[in-house]
């Protein structure tokens, strides 16, 4: 196949383009009818990302971290929407959900390793107690006012049976089918995280408002669910 010079070949293999290239032609007028498809195609990738990272047709709401293998357990329950502390083996993160985009932010509060070396005396991070800490005010308001955008109605019903005492819904198995989200936060812990980072973490949740915390593990699919 000989080789050609680069440039526009658009009319050259499609009939129709062809036709077309004719009739405006015939009339006179400047002929620039080449498609660039590469726009669509960038569009399209995003878009593609953009859902896959958004849904999940299992309902999942974590994703995997490197670093970070969760522990397994015999029991499970449904997670909730809610923000994420990450623990992998060097770094402690906080993924939250920008309540005006569909798209979490991560933030990298500490190392690991900075943190067992020198410990807090207060057993507070103070890095992630800032961010949680406004995270919970946000969180707070938002449940208070019983702004539906924000927050589903189903746990803004959860709320309302929080505070007035009563106990939350149970599904079939048995689980909390919603948590109120104020006060709720969930731990996505390294299995090899030393328990006085855990520790640190709890403390650091509680004082910021979330004494609710949810730790995500992997079901091993023995014993009771």
């Amino acid at each position: 196949m000989p080789v050609r010079a680069p440039g526009p070949r658009l009319f050259h293999f499609s009939t129709k383009l062809k036709h077309i290239s004719a009739v405006v032609h015939a009339h006179g007028k400047a002929s620039n009818i080449a498609l660039n498809l590469t726009p669509f195609v960038d569009m399209m990738t995003i878009l593609v990302t953009f859902l896959l990272m958004v849904f999940s047709a299992s309902g999942e709401i974590l994703r995997a971290h490197q670093g970070l293998e969760m522990p397994t357990a015999a029991q499970q329950a449904k997670l909730q929407q809610a923000p994420i502390i990450i623990v992998t083996e060097t770094q402690i993160s906080v993924l939250i959900q920008d309540p005006d985009s569909a798209m979490p932010v991560m933030k990298d509060v500490a190392v690991v390793q900075s943190i067992l070396e020198n410990p807090p005396p207060t057993l507070k991070i103070d890095a992630l107690h800032e961010i949680l800490k406004a995270t919970y005010d946000s969180i707070h308001n938002d449940v208070e006012s019983g702004n539906d955008k924000h927050i589903g109605k189903d746990e803004l019903a959860a709320c309302s049976r929080e505070q007035e005492g009563l106990p939350p819904i149970l599904d079939e198995l048995g689980h909390v089918k919603h948590w109120c989200p104020d006060g709720l936060a969930i731990v996505q812990a390294d299995k090899k995280t030393d328990a006085r980072i855990i520790s640190m973490i709890v403390n650091t949740a509680r004082q910021a408002g979330f004494d609710k915390l949810l730790f995500a593990i992997k079901y091993s699919g023995e014993g009771p669910r």
